[in-house]
């Protein structure tokens, strides 16, 4: 009855597929008793190995192919990272001798510790540059993780770091006069010791489309017109003078103010979102982030593709066995028939 099972057992082909099929299970459970901690994403096909180095949380993927272990298995981890072990071009394939040169009588339990060990021994670096495979960011946006999160950055620069704006220039060539008595000058020591400058009528609107309404700045200063030539030379000549006059102006008394209170205001908001929170919520946004990319990843072309051959190879064993019930008489014809044709149709339908 070849004709209705062409590939029976007679066939030769199922006792290989058996034995390796055990060969398999064994490489499986060396690698879970090596590694408590590994996860399963896809039975007897794909595997999650979480580990930590330099407070970064580095994800080791292992992808079974169906004719594993005569395959080699493919390791990846997770974020890019640079490593003598790990391929420049991608920063997620691993590339040891250990995985190369992988064969039959190979652990997997142990290969992957070694693997882990030299990680430990010479800790991966994370990609400045790198992106998430299924959406990972456009450019100019921070990596995750500087962990990491590729998305959320890191914590906001020094005060030291932020940029400080150009120094006021004074007002000059006015008409000369006497002026009244001036109050000593304030205790500032030079004129990039007044506040920075406030924004000009072109860049008024700030990130959250808040606009600061300048004062209005005369194109002169009545001031000015009241002091003698040798005041107006003290002026240009010593910082504190010219100081004490910026300080006396009130448009500058108004921006100073205007400043205080907007400073007030932001040290209020902040106080709402303590550090806490802010750690507490990068963290749930990390973990979400490194779930989203497992259930991206385990839907790639190449997990499916190894899938559909692990159900092809299951599907033709189940129909060969259901052959030899049939052959041994411990199944009727009318029973042998629907399920035999029903296995073969879906075993087709894997390999078209």
């Amino acid at each position: 009855m070849n004709w209705i099972f062409p590939q029976s057992k007679g066939s030769g082909s199922i006792p290989p597929l058996n034995s390796l099929q055990k060969q398999r299970q064994r490489q499986i459970e060396s690698l879970k008793a090596a590694h408590s901690n590994l996860a399963e994403i896809q039975k007897d096909v794909e595997y999650r190995l979480p580990f930590t180095v330099n407070n970064s949380t580095i994800t080791v993927n292992i992808l079974l192919p169906p004719q594993f272990p005569q395959e080699k298995p493919v390791v990846s981890v997770f974020p890019p990272v640079g490593h003598h072990l790990i391929d420049s071009n991608n920063g997620t394939m691993v590339t040891s001798p250990l995985i190369s040169n992988f064969g039959m009588h190979s652990d997997l339990g142990k290969v992957i510790q070694s693997l882990l060990d030299e990680f430990w021994k010479s800790p991966p670096a994370l990609m400045s540059g790198s992106t998430f495979p299924y959406m990972y960011k456009p450019s100019g946006m921070p990596p995750y993780p500087t962990q990491g999160f590729h998305f959320v950055p890191a914590f906001p620069p020094q005060d030291g770091q932020r940029p400080i704006g150009p120094a006021p220039v004074p007002h000059a060539g006015v008409e000369p006069q006497q002026a009244p008595p001036r109050p000593a000058a304030p205790a500032f020591g030079l004129i990039t010791d007044l506040p920075l400058p406030v924004p000009t009528a072109d860049s008024q609107y700030g990130l959250n489309g808040h606009i600061y309404k300048m004062p209005e700045i005369p194109d002169t200063f009545p001031e000015l017109s009241e002091m003698s030539v040798s005041q107006l030379k003290d002026m240009s000549d010593q910082d504190d003078v010219l100081l004490e006059f910026f300080m006396c102006l009130p448009q500058l008394k108004q921006v100073t103010s205007d400043k205080e209170e907007l400073v007030n205001n932001i040290v209020e908001i902040a106080s709402e979102f303590s550090y806490e929170q802010l750690t507490q919520m990068k963290s749930v946004f990390e973990t979400k982030m490194q779930r989203q990319h497992e259930l991206s990843e385990s839907c790639s072309l190449s997990a499916l593709q190894a899938r559909l051959k692990v159900a092809a190879h299951q599907a033709e064993e189940e129909s060969e066995e259901t052959a030899e019930n049939f052959l041994e008489g411990k199944t009727e014809i009318d029973e042998f028939l629907t399920s035999f044709m029903e296995k073969r149709t879906v075993l087709k339908q894997y390999h078209v």
